[in-house]
């Protein structure tokens, strides 16, 4: 860490690959790629690090294809950090498909049908494949409301997982970090995080949130969650992105986030900007010749209009998609890089307050 502003912290992130600066958010490339995107556009956005995705990877094409090409980012031309998520929460969301026991997760390819065993040990051995620079273990994610049994069974059974992955572990090269499980129960998450701040890992997570518990249960779990991690690890809360959100988590001392929110709108014709959102597909764009966001530097709002982008989504080209992806994840990267100015000039809570303004 290298200045803090309250509890709101900026640092610098070091990888294999190169430095990251936080606070920072990491687009969302599941099979190797940002939907949309090539990895030059989401690039020129400004983002320094890029999540991709173990489960689905090992699925298809296979790790060990990976490996032979070099690792991830060889593969797939993406030359910055890559953290790769384990699958925990695509195994929560395909919970039908799947049977979870403290040896692992029986599930069926949501490709093939075909069934799968998958231990914590197995998604160790896969990143350590892949060659991400950041790897996550197994978790065991539950949805909200979740039953106090369910979130205590949840938390333990994440924590054996980490102390397991942390002893399959094999690359000096990659930084594995814990996840904290525990639901919306203060004494859980609090158990979950000291149990697995004392396994010493180089960073934490905070799992299971943003599963449909709102906005202000997930400020109240990462506040107390936060306050459980050790300070001179990063701390990085999974899955949450909207703006408001972000600004309250950072405020909190998150350092990390990751969300397809911005992409998923930008192809749905949602586009962010620091006075709300715009829904650039609507009729008042027909002849609106402003770009989507005066003063903002990416690619999307130095060449083209708003009349333009509605054109080419009511043309049903996927051009207009691409250019509101990019333009919100520039947003995205413009957000926390005001937020780590900020930080540095000790003003962040002025910042958070005209985020959130903007977004009410």
């Amino acid at each position: 860490m290298s200045a803090a502003d309250g509890r709101a912290r900026a640092g610098v992130l070091s990888t294999p690959h190169g430095d990251v600066p936080t606070p920072v958010f990491m687009p969302v490339g599941t099979q190797g790629t940002v939907k949309c995107l090539t990895q030059d556009q989401v690039h020129s956005t400004g983002a320094s690090i890029l999540l991709a995705n173990a489960y689905h990877l090992m699925l298809r094409p296979g790790a060990r294809v990976v490996a032979e090409a070099g690792g991830l980012q060889a593969w797939s031309g993406w030359r910055a950090p890559m953290l790769t998520d384990s699958g925990g929460y695509q195994l929560f969301s395909l919970a039908r498909l799947a049977e979870v026991r403290d040896e692992g997760v029986i599930f069926r390819s949501h490709i093939d049908g075909s069934q799968i065993f998958l231990s914590p040990e197995d998604v160790i051995r896969v990143q350590n494949l892949l060659g991400a620079d950041i790897i996550m273990p197994l978790d065991d994610c539950v949805g909200f409301p979740a039953a106090r049994g369910r979130a205590a069974e949840s938390a333990r059974r994440t924590t054996l997982w980490a102390r397991r992955s942390r002893d399959a572990h094999k690359s000096d090269e990659q930084a594995l970090f814990g996840i904290v499980q525990g639901s919306t129960f203060a004494d859980l998450r609090r158990e979950s995080a000291h149990e697995l701040a004392a396994l010493d890992l180089p960073g934490y997570a905070i799992g299971g949130v943003s599963v449909g518990e709102g906005a202000d249960l997930i400020r109240e779990v990462v506040d107390l969650t936060v306050a459980c991690l050790p300070p001179e690890r990063p701390r990085y809360l999974m899955g949450v992105g909207l703006p408001g959100d972000l600004v309250d988590a950072v405020a909190a001392g998150v350092d990390m986030f990751d969300c397809v929110v911005p992409t998923r709108n930008g192809r749905n014709g949602w586009a962010f900007t620091f006075s709300g959102l715009v829904r650039v597909k609507n009729s008042p764009y027909a002849r609106d010749s402003a770009p989507i966001e005066d003063g903002c530097d990416c690619y999307a709002c130095r060449n083209c209009t708003r009349s333009y982008i509605r054109h080419l989504f009511n043309a049903g080209e996927f051009s207009g998609m691409t250019l509101v992806s990019i333009h919100n994840l520039r947003f995205y990267m413009r957000l926390l890089e005001g937020a780590r100015e900020a930080i540095l000039r000790g003003c962040f809570e002025s910042y958070r307050a005209r985020v959130k303004a903007s977004f009410q």
